[in-house]
């Protein structure tokens, strides 16, 4: 969550002159130049800070619903608040796909978390199909077979939670197999690649739910698309930045549903789980006085788990945040519908790039570029 790589954000003076991306002038003015300060603004940061509250959630704020019967993908969930995503979804009588990898020794294993999460689903007397399925988040092959896997399983799935992540690279691998920078391999693109190849299976379903897990840094965040393979030169640092794209992206994917019968039912929602105390932060280097203020913040002020749980269960089972049925024809009076930034479990405002619909086109396309979305037939609906 530090600013390690950004030395504009430690001194918060340098300004740089770049060519507009989203200028859609004439031709004349089209090479227009403007400053882009890379510090975020006070309000940038406000809103940023609204994430960092460790306001404690019961049972009464997320009471669940019955999940008899619907299918449910985690990914990342052997631990942190996606395996307590998890136990919650199993209590309520889900099956469950664990979508992830071989993990390093110090990690709970997922056959581990199987195990844990099966006795919790018994424990509330359900007979569920929990399963755990290998996935590489830093391999697209990987990502691409576990897609096929499930599609030919011939299920609806209910629930798609794009939960994994990383807050930087692990020692040695910077870059993944598939020559991304490895957070923006790891927390975006493999998740975008993932959804679309899901899509068949999960308009499939009555009313089904996408909750992509963002978090409130995106903030302070910077849209930087000329660099968005996070390679040197970059304004900003990779988490926040794909925290940033991955929170446009869910607004752009909501927006295209709208536009299309066959996806009209479907609800994708962004969710900041809270500012939580978990293996995430391990790969990060404490040195500095923003990584020490960071360790700081994780030992008084970060919230466990279970706490962060609640984001993703209740962007997943809440009908406020489930379809809005005079838009999108199902769901309950009271539904917001999708596209949403979920700050814990209130709704909140996102950065300003998530409601411009050009910055967002321009996220689009750079997906399509990197992953050659439109050549794998995965834009034949949503188009590019």
């Amino acid at each position: 969550m530090g600013a390690r790589n950004s030395p504009a954000i430690l001194l918060g003076l340098r300004i740089r002159q770049r060519h507009n991306p989203f200028s859609f002038q004439s031709n004349q003015s089209q090479s227009c130049i403007f400053l882009r300060m890379p510090f975020p603004s006070l309000y940038d940061i406000y809103q940023g800070l609204r994430g960092v509250n460790p306001t404690t959630i019961t049972n009464d704020d997320v009471p669940g619903t019955d999940l008899v019967g619907k299918w449910i993908i985690i990914t990342g969930s052997n631990n942190g608040v996606g395996f307590e995503s998890a136990k919650s979804f199993a209590a309520w009588g889900a099956n469950l796909i664990l979508a992830c990898r071989e993990p390093p020794t110090w990690e709970r294993h997922p056959t581990a978390a199987v195990q844990e999460i099966k006795e919790v689903a018994q424990a509330h007397g359900h007979q569920s199909t929990i399963e755990w399925w290998s996935i590489d988040m830093a391999d697209l092959q990987s990502v691409e077979a576990f897609a096929q896997r499930w599609l030919q399983s011939d299920r609806a799935l209910d629930i798609l939670c794009n939960n994994a992540g990383v807050a930087a690279p692990p020692p040695q691998h910077y870059w993944t197999k598939d020559g991304f920078q490895f957070v923006h391999q790891v927390n975006f693109l493999s998740h975008v690649l993932l959804t679309l190849h899901l899509l068949p299976s999960i308009a499939r379903s009555a009313q089904p739910r996408i909750v992509c897990t963002t978090s409130c840094i995106h903030h302070i965040a910077s849209l930087d698309l000329e660099h968005f393979d996070c390679g040197p030169g970059m304004i900003g640092e990779p988490y926040k930045n794909n925290k940033l794209w991955f929170q446009m992206w869910v607004a752009e994917m909501q927006s295209r549903f709208l536009k299309h019968p066959e996806y009209l039912h479907i609800t994708i929602n962004g969710v900041h789980p809270g500012f939580v105390a978990s293996g995430i932060w391990s790969a990060l280097e404490h040195h500095g006085i923003l990584d020490w203020a960071h360790g700081l913040l994780l030992r008084y002020w970060a919230i466990d788990s279970k706490q962060g749980s609640f984001g993703i269960t209740n962007a997943a089972t809440n009908p406020v945040f489930g379809p809005n049925p005079e838009t999108q024809g199902v769901g309950s009076v009271g539904g917001r519908g999708g596209g949403k930034y979920i700050n814990r479990i209130w709704e909140a405002v996102p950065k300003a790039h998530c409601d411009d619909p050009k910055a967002r086109a321009g996220v689009w396309k750079k997906l399509d570029e990197e992953l050659h979305l439109q050549d794998k037939g995965l834009l034949a609906v949503l188009g590019l």
